[in-house]
């Protein structure tokens, strides 16, 4: 199958199994909003791709992906037709992954931040580098943690532990990630390409209609779940993106200095 019309997402294939890799590794994958429209249409293509049975996803150079890029923050800021139309890409994104059938494996070679990590733990398991992190600091830049971190985090580690991360935006080593159910596995990062070929030739040389079907009947829950979340999810992050703490977030971080929060 040919994709058009992605400029910071490459595709590749290997047999049957596609790799996706988000592909700005200068700025260690950060989403902006070229590539957050791109990646609201991206599981949807996939599904309808006749040639692919499994999915990869990775991010090229040190980092899976950093989140949302700065630039592209302030600019919503500014516009908020922009903040607007990026709900919607938002909510097409976790559906889509969500509603896609294929197996999708995280290769996160490196950190996954924000909304980095929500695509990460959205995917159906998760080889995580031993160097990697992973953590949703959106409450660090004065955002609500809307894009789906607040339906997919409870559902892995629980309530409580998922309110502390999520409350602080701390992030968690790959081994701890493991240990506590965030991720599958972390496995040391010379070895991560080989472990994720090993098992994705392995679901590639399985029966692959049942395991899209067990896919599918495991997700009704979690689909059902983020149906009914997501909108008053994505509406408070549009709120917080009005506030001035988040205004404050983002001028700090251009005068590259630590943002002094007022809870306005």
């Amino acid at each position: 199958m040919q994709y058009q019309g992605y400029n910071h997402i490459a595709l590749s294939y290997a047999g049957r199994v596609l790799t996706v890799t988000l592909n700005k590794p200068d700025q260690l994958n950060a989403i902006g909003p070229v590539m957050h429209e791109e990646l609201s249409r991206l599981f949807y293509d996939i599904a309808m791709d006749p040639d692919a049975d499994i999915v990869v996803l990775t991010g090229a150079g040190r980092a899976f992906s950093a989140g949302g890029d700065i630039a592209g923050m302030k600019e919503m800021y500014e516009k908020q037709e922009m903040f607007e139309a990026s709900i919607r890409e938002a909510k097409k994104i976790i559906f889509g992954l969500l509603d896609c059938d294929k197996p999708i494996i995280c290769k996160m070679n490196g950190d996954a931040v924000g909304l980095g990590a929500t695509l990460a733990l959205y995917c159906d398991v998760i080889f995580a580098a031993d160097t990697a992190r992973i953590g949703d600091p959106h409450v660090r830049v004065g955002l609500s943690a809307g894009d789906g971190g607040a339906v997919i985090w409870p559902q892995l580690i629980g309530y409580p532990r998922a309110k502390e991360y999520l409350m602080t935006g701390d992030l968690i080593r790959a081994p701890e990630a493991a240990a506590m159910g965030l991720i599958n596995h972390a496995v040391p990062a010379a070895e991560l390409d080989a472990k994720v070929d090993a098992f994705a030739a392995r679901l590639a040389a399985g029966a692959i209609k049942s395991i899209k079907w067990t896919k599918t009947t495991v997700n009704i829950a979690l689909k059902q779940l983020a149906h009914t979340m997501m909108d008053a999810s994505m509406a408070y992050e549009a709120l917080s993106n009005q506030t001035a703490d988040h205004a404050e977030a983002v001028h700090a971080f251009t005068e590259k200095r630590k943002p002094k929060f007022t809870g306005g």
